[in-house]
C-alpha cells in the first residue's frame, strides 16, 4: 500500500477535492443570474406568513430541508421540517392554512414529496417550490418555482448529490437572510434566540449580566472607612460606588485604593469615603456589547466597573466573573 504523503497519490486527491470545491462553486454562482421576480415574490409570501414555514424535503434533500429550517427560525422566521413520508401517515395534522411550505427537491418528482405536495394544494397554505427541474410536477403544482439546478454534481460519477444539495442549501440560505433584513432582525433578537450558544453570548448586552439594585456596591461621600468596609465586603464585587443624593456616581473605592490607603496613612479609619475615592473611574454604558465590556476591563485590569447612564446616574455594577461567563457560557 502506497504511504498517504506519497507525492502522486496527494496530487489525485488534491486535484479531485480542487475539481469539487470548483464545481460546487460555480453551482451556487449560477444562482445569483437566476434571481428575479419570483425569489421576490418567495420572500413576500414568506415575510407575510401568519404561522410557520413548513419545510419539507427526502433523502439528501431532507437533510438539507432540516438546516434551512433551522437558519430560518433562528433568524426570526418560526420553521419546522416535515418529513414527507410521516406527514403522509398523520403528521399533516400540524399544517394550518396559515403556514407556507417550502418544498425542495433536485428533480421535482419525488413520489412521497409530490403527493404530499398534492395534499397540501387542496388544504390552502401556499406553496414555495426549490427544485432543478422547471418543468417537473413539483414546479408546476408551486405559487412560486425556484429554480435551483445544477449542470453537473460534484461526485465524479454525477451521482451524488452534491453540487444540487449546496445550491439548494445556498438558496435557501439567501431566503433567511433577506427575511432578516425585512423583518429589521437584530444581534439582541439573535441572542435571545441563542442564549446557550457561544455567539448569542458574545451578542449579550452589559445590561443583562450587571448587578442591579440592591446587588450594587454604593455609599454617599460622607460614609466613614468602617462603614466603606462593611458595605465592600456584604456585597462582594470588591470595590463600592460613591453617589450623590441623586444617584449620581460620584466616584469609586477598590480594594487596591483600601490596601494602599491602609499602607500610606495611619488614621485612615478616620476619613470618609468622598476623601479617599477615585473620582474619575472606568465606566461603561449598559447597552455596551458584554464582549467589548470584557476587552475593556481586560485593558484596563479591572475586575468591577460602574455602569452609568448618558446622565451619569449609576445603573449597576459589572464584575468581570459575570463577563467570563457571558463570554464563556
Amino acid at each position: 500500500m502506497l504511504a498517504p504523503d506519497a507525492p502522486h497519490v496527494r496530487s489525485a486527491a488534491l486535484d479531485l477535492a480542487a475539481r469539487v470545491l470548483r464545481i460546487e462553486a460555480a453551482a451556487v454562482e449560477a444562482l445569483i443570474g437566476r434571481l428575479d421576480h419570483r425569489f421576490e415574490q418567495a420572500v413576500a409570501l414568506l415575510a407575510a406568513c401568519r404561522g410557520r414555514v413548513v419545510v419539507t424535503g427526502l433523502g439528501k434533500s431532507g437533510l438539507i430541508c432540516r438546516k434551512i429550517a433551522a437558519t430560518l427560525s433562528s433568524t426570526g422566521t418560526p420553521a419546522f421540517f416535515l418529513h414527507p413520508a410521516e406527514a403522509l401517515h398523520g403528521d399533516l395534522g400540524v399544517v394550518t392554512v396559515d403556514d407556507v411550505i417550502l418544498a425542495v427537491s433536485h428533480g421535482g418528482e419525488t413520489p412521497e414529496v409530490v403527493r404530499l405536495v398534492e395534499t397540501i394544494r387542496r388544504l390552502g397554505p401556499p406553496l414555495i417550490a426549490m427544485t432543478g427541474t422547471p418543468g417537473s410536477t413539483m414546479a408546476r403544482l408551486a405559487d412560486v418555482h425556484l429554480d435551483c439546478g445544477v449542470d453537473e454534481e460534484a461526485c465524479p460519477l454525477n451521482l451524488a448529490p452534491t453540487a444540487s444539495t449546496t445550491a439548494a442549501l445556498a438558496l435557501g440560505d439567501a431566503l433567511a437572510m433577506v427575511l432578516l433584513v425585512a423583518k429589521g432582525f437584530r444581534p439582541e433578537d439573535f441572542a435571545h434566540r441563542h442564549p446557550g450558544g457561544t455567539l448569542g453570548k458574545r451578542l449579550l448586552r452589559v445590561q443583562q449580566v450587571m448587578h442591579v439594585g440592591t446587588g450594587v456596591p454604593r455609599v454617599p461621600a460622607e460614609t466613614p472607612m468602617p462603614e466603606v468596609i462593611y458595605e465592600m465586603s456584604r456585597k462582594g464585587l470588591g470595590m463600592t460606588c460613591v453617589t450623590d443624593d441623586a444617584h449620581g456616581l460620584r466616584g469609586i473605592i477598590t480594594d487596591g485604593d483600601l490596601r494602599r490607603l491602609m499602607l500610606a496613612d495611619g488614621a485612615a479609619m478616620a476619613r470618609r469615603a468622598g476623601e479617599v475615592m477615585t473620582r474619575t473611574p472606568t465606566t461603561v454604558t449598559g447597552d455596551l456589547l458584554a464582549a467589548a465590556a470584557l476587552t475593556v476591563m481586560q485593558t484596563r485590569r479591572i475586575t468591577s466597573v460602574p455602569v452609568v447612564a448618558a446622565d451619569g446616574t449609576l445603573e449597576g455594577v459589572l464584575h468581570i466573573h459575570d463577563l467570563w461567563r457571558a463570554e464563556r457560557g
